[in-house]
């Protein structure tokens, strides 16, 4: 089967065409991102392949469909991306990477927050300058310290099993109880709760309309003075302006981020030579206490390994006609006023 893969960088061809070597697959990779212009380099293929910054709204897949696109898969675990309904309405199949290996993420986020806590990002600039005083590099123990994960998945269980080996009490928020959560001894709270009694807070929650700004004035009023809040999930979990106002009055202590809300405009490609025309992100870069990467927490051989592994199983499985396993399907509507 033929199958445009959008949003390509080098490391997605090596790992694609390594998994597919001997399916009879074809790929063209394009360094385009999908969007309703884009959409055209797709005609007359089968299969689309997007990642997470890819636009598959209505006009887009419109666009798709009638040039004969079926299938679009997601090489990623999110799907907001997607307009699933308009899918649906024009029968189009959309697959995603459920779980390609939340070690990854889990790992890079606690990664982060050591880095933080020990202001390991600014010790290295320091010593490549040869400056070697540890003024302004004070951290604090994360043993003994309360750990607060909202979203208990794949990663937010890993997160929590990870903090609980270092020796902090680890608190939960997720509508689902994991019980992989609860034998560790971690204890489900009100999010106010968590917020309040967190010295962490880490975010592993999908992106629906309940998380949407799930972050915002509000909660991060509710939030521990000095406290450090994390995000490997989706930039628009938090409301950034609000963020940003936290950091500048004092009570938020720490930000760590691996997505940011515009970072479609930015994240993956190289602007090391121009001037970043986004007055948000480049106020959150001047803060000593915020250290952000570009959507790297999922960046590892074995994780891009298992994301090509099914996408290729998702095309062949297609292709053969066969039940997709991580077929995507949207929520179901709610029910108008006075329904039941």
């Amino acid at each position: 089967m033929r199958i445009a893969v959008f949003s390509t960088k080098s490391y997605d061809r090596t790992f694609l065409e390594a998994a597919a070597k001997g399916s009879g697959h074809e790929f063209r990779f394009f360094e385009a991102r999908l969007t309703r212009d884009t959409s055209g380099l797709a005609r007359g293929v089968p299969a689309v392949c997007i990642f997470v910054n890819d636009e598959a709204d209505e006009a887009t897949l419109e666009a798709l469909a009638q040039g004969g696109t079926r299938l679009v898969a997601c090489r990623c675990a999110g799907v907001n991306q997607v307009d699933l309904r308009a899918a649906k309405r024009l029968g189009l199949t959309v697959a995603r990477v459920p779980a390609y290996s939340p070690h990854a993420v889990a790992e890079y986020a606690v990664g982060l927050i050591l880095a933080l806590n020990r202001h390991i990002h600014r010790a290295f600039n320091r010593v490549r300058e040869g400056n070697f005083a540890l003024d302004g590099l004070l951290g604090f123990d994360l043993h003994g310290k309360t750990a607060g994960v909202v979203g208990t998945g794949k990663i937010g269980a890993i997160v929590a099993k990870l903090l609980e080996g270092i020796g902090s009490l680890v608190l939960a928020f997720d509508k689902y109880v994991n019980p992989a959560c609860t034998a560790l001894g971690v204890s489900y709270v009100g999010l106010d709760e968590l917020l309040a009694a967190s010295d962490v807070v880490t975010l592993h929650c999908p992106l629906t309309p309940e998380t949407d700004r799930l972050i915002n004035a509000e909660t991060l009023a509710a939030m521990k003075p000095g406290a450090m809040l994390v995000n490997t999930s989706r930039g628009e979990v938090i409301d950034t302006a609000a963020v940003i106002d936290s950091l500048k009055s004092g009570r938020l202590g720490y930000l760590g981020l691996d997505v940011y809300e515009e970072e479609e405009n930015f994240f993956f490609e190289d602007f090391s030579d121009r001037v970043i025309q986004d007055d948000v992100l480049a106020r959150l870069l001047t803060f000593p206490n915020v250290l952000i990467t570009g959507h790297q927490a999922f960046f590892t051989r074995e994780a891009l390994g298992n994301i090509a592994e099914t996408m290729v199983a998702s095309f062949t499985a297609f292709e053969q006609g066969r039940e997709l396993p991580n077929k995507v399907e949207p929520e179901p509507a709610a029910p108008a006023q006075g329904e039941s």
